[in-house]
């Protein structure tokens, strides 16, 4: 593989959060955390289990430059995000000819990934088809291009995340038992942030530095009064809904909206909210209170890759799915066009 694509794939551990911010302080945590120690030396797969925005693909990277295998690359791919059809080319690769427009061979993320880890999230949302191509991938460590009958023996750990229930899947017959049981040799559970409300002014003070060089503003100073505001609020979109809480004061210079927001999300019965709110993945609604913030950032992440919303939805760490989900639910365009501003945003 050319050393500029390897250098592409490579994760620099000074990008990601410190230790303490992405484990925290609770006994769950600290217990993962210890598991990860545990497995770094073996190839085994790994399952990484949590809700929609407890930072799954962050604990796999933090796991990749912990390992062996830190110097090669990591590669992600988003079961969610292509197409069936497609991910065959994707995961496995192709030869020239082996379907129409095919005018050169194409090195599939498995060739990609060579001696590194390969990343495959959102995995409960793969096909049965594609499945079954995983688990020989898997139980022989060979694989085969589309087009060729050349088998190539895979130098990869493959990392699973998902935030579906398997088991519930398994029995439905959307994933398949055999599939699970080769991938959960070993699984790392991760907190949801409701759970772990004690990491709240950590995790606040590394957002409002980050995002602060984010967007070349000044770090805001947010009050007691707003830290203990968020630490009463469940997070049903974990540490992704709290991030775009955090953006909010960043880009208006100050707490004082947080303050007025939350309050008012925090008048109806909690239990009830919480519950509800629980029912309904992050990705499959848009809260109110940080609609303007999440369209702002969509708009940024589109400006800044010309309008490609695929390397937009991979820079602001969501699906392809969710992006074109929340364009339509903001009621931006999908496509490039004039812009002043965010909808909403006056």
């Amino acid at each position: 593989m050319p050393t500029d694509l390897n250098q592409s794939f490579r994760v620099d551990p000074a990008e990601l959060p410190d230790e303490p911010v992405i484990f925290g302080g609770t006994l769950a945590m600290r217990e993962l955390r210890g598991k990860i120690d545990s497995v770094l030396s073996s190839n085994l797969p790994l399952l990484i289990q949590g809700e929609s925005g407890t930072g799954k693909e962050v604990v796999a990277r933090f796991l990749h430059t912990r390992s062996s295998r830190r110097e090669a690359p990591f590669v992600k791919l988003n079961c969610a995000a292509i197409p069936a059809n497609l991910l065959d080319r994707e995961l496995f690769g192709s030869e020239k000819g082996s379907f129409g427009g095919a005018s050169e061979d194409h090195p599939g993320l498995i060739e990609i990934a060579g001696g590194g880890t390969l990343f495959l999230n959102e995995i409960g949302e793969m096909c049965l088809e594609q499945q079954d191509k995983l688990l020989c991938l898997l139980r022989d460590g060979t694989y085969t291009r589309l087009g060729s009958r050349e088998t190539r023996t895979a130098r990869v750990r493959v990392v699973c995340a998902t935030n579906v229930h398997l088991q519930e899947a398994i029995q439905s017959g959307a994933f398949r038992e055999d599939l699970f049981r080769c991938i959960n040799v070993v699984s790392l559970r991760l907190s949801p942030l409701r759970d772990r409300k004690q990491d709240i002014p950590q995790l606040c003070e590394y957002f409002l530095q980050k995002l602060s060089r984010q967007f070349r503003r000044s770090t805001p100073q947010l009050s007691l009064e707003t830290l203990e505001l968020l630490k009463q609020w469940d997070w049903p979109g974990n540490l992704r809904e709290f991030e775009n809480w955090v953006a909010r004061a960043v880009i208006l210079g100050g707490d004082e909206a947080l303050v007025v927001e939350l309050k008012r999300q925090l008048k109806p019965s909690k239990r009830f909210a919480g519950r509800q709110d629980r029912l309904n993945p992050l990705k499959e609604r848009m809260n109110p209170a940080t609609s303007v913030i999440t369209g702002a950032l969509i708009l940024q992440a589109l400006r800044a890759n010309r309008w490609n919303r695929r390397k937009a939805a991979d820079e602001l760490k969501m699906s392809y799915r969710a992006l074109l989900f929340r364009l339509r639910s903001a009621g931006m365009p999908q496509k490039r066009r004039s812009h002043k501003g965010p909808p909403n945003a006056h």
